[in-house]
């Protein structure tokens, strides 16, 4: 039988979704091209082919952490118990509770926020806040204090999953662990 080739059209998602895996384990600093292509199951030359440059690959990891972000909150509008901001607020909350469940999409975010600094990571980050906010808003028809509310509420649950608070048996973590839902 003979072998399809795949195109680099049909071959970028492939290697976008691998590096969304591969730096959200490793990270930015801590992860190679080559990693990456390898768990795409293709080649660094064709994987620098695709992206030609680490940061290239990095920000479209990112902005396809955010698209499944986006759809999450969408299908959790959707799902709301009322029509007020909160209800449907706290339907996106929980829908994205269950999305970072899978720790890759969590982790990628909070890897992206610590090389905000690099030019296309920056901007990848802020473009995927930037349809986070615009989305709760529209969805929710919310305030900007509810709006900003609900993405401080988001990063809060990073800093709880991340830094292991729900096992920390002391004040200061009961008070930042309350109410904060999370599979």
């Amino acid at each position: 039988m003979p072998r399809t080739l795949l195109t680099a059209d049909a071959r970028r998602p492939d290697l976008v979704d691998a590096a969304v895996r591969r730096f959200a384990r490793g990270g930015y600093a801590g992860t190679s091209v080559a990693s990456v292509a390898a768990e795409a199951g293709i080649s660094a030359a064709y994987a620098f082919k695709l992206f030609p440059r680490k940061e290239q690959l990095f920000a479209a990891a990112v902005d396809r952490c955010f698209d499944l972000v986006v759809d999450a909150l969408e299908r959790g509008a959707d799902t709301a118990q009322g029509e007020d901001a909160d209800a449907v607020l706290d339907a996106m909350g929980g829908a994205y509770a269950a999305l970072i469940a899978d720790r890759d999409l969590l982790l990628l975010q909070v890897h992206a926020q610590s090389v905000a600094e690099i030019a296309e990571v920056g901007a990848a980050l802020r473009h995927g806040l930037g349809r986070v906010a615009e989305l709760a808003a529209e969805r929710s028809g919310g305030t900007p204090p509810q709006v900003q509310r609900f993405v401080a509420y988001g990063q809060l649950c990073h800093l709880v999953v991340t830094a292991g608070l729900d096992d920390v048996d002391a004040d200061w973590a009961h008070a930042l662990t309350a109410g904060i839902r999370h599979p």
